[in-house]
């Protein structure tokens, strides 16, 4: 077993399923929980992140298939993608590749808020480039919502970490998911009008600290 990383809620470690090769979740037991209490939060967050998953790949945007679920173990067991995080390979790509990928994943947002889908952590630690392909992986944080700010909160996240990792490039990728985004969702003005006033209230509250 190969840990690939180790959270707060679960572990994700590299297996073997059926003779495959598998990535595979899993919700560990909080000993400062009630016991009852803490196997059904796992059990809820396990069945609505695969939900989640199902549902994006329902409306065209990829993430690793899931094979098989442990309910009882609260295991989510899926496929293994043989490709690179966006976060690695960021700074080393072309403009024109940039522009690219970046306009794919603002229409996969798109159309992922247009089923309602909030990833809840979009980062470029939780995008898989493979070949052309990208695939949108970690949906722990993920939920349903049908509110704009829901989704402007989740655009505006994404944001802030490109802001954070990538500040150089943060307009160039910025731009390019606005242009994606455009195309797959509807209400995309009131979303990216949102998700301007998420700012100005980060920075209004930011003064007001320093003040």
């Amino acid at each position: 077993m190969e840990i690939i990383k180790r959270g707060a809620e679960a572990i994700i470690y590299i297996d073997f399923f059926e003779g495959m090769r598998v990535v595979v979740k899993e919700r560990v037991k909080k000993g400062y929980r009630l016991e009852d209490l803490d196997k059904r939060l796992r059990v809820e967050r396990t069945r609505k992140e695969v939900n989640l998953m199902r549902e994006a790949r329902k409306v065209g945007v990829n993430t690793p298939q899931i094979f098989y679920v442990d309910e009882e173990n609260c295991k989510i067991i899926m496929e293994f993608i043989e490709g690179k995080r966006l976060k690695d390979i960021l700074d080393f790509l072309e403009k024109e590749r940039i522009e690219k990928i970046f306009a794919e994943i603002g229409r996969c947002v798109g159309k992922m808020h247009s089923a309602d889908i909030i990833h809840g952590d979009l980062t470029t630690s939780n995008i898989l480039v493979k070949d052309e392909k990208m695939y949108f992986i970690d949906f722990g944080l993920g939920y349903f919502s049908k509110r704009i700010e829901d989704k402007g909160i989740d655009l505006n996240l994404f944001k802030e970490a490109i802001r954070a990792t990538h500040p150089k490039l943060l307009n160039l990728c910025w731009n390019n998911i606005v242009i994606g985004y455009k195309e797959t969702f509807k209400d995309w003005g009131k979303v990216l009008k949102r998700v301007d006033e998420i700012e100005k209230r980060a920075r209004y509250a930011e003064r007001s600290v320093k003040d």
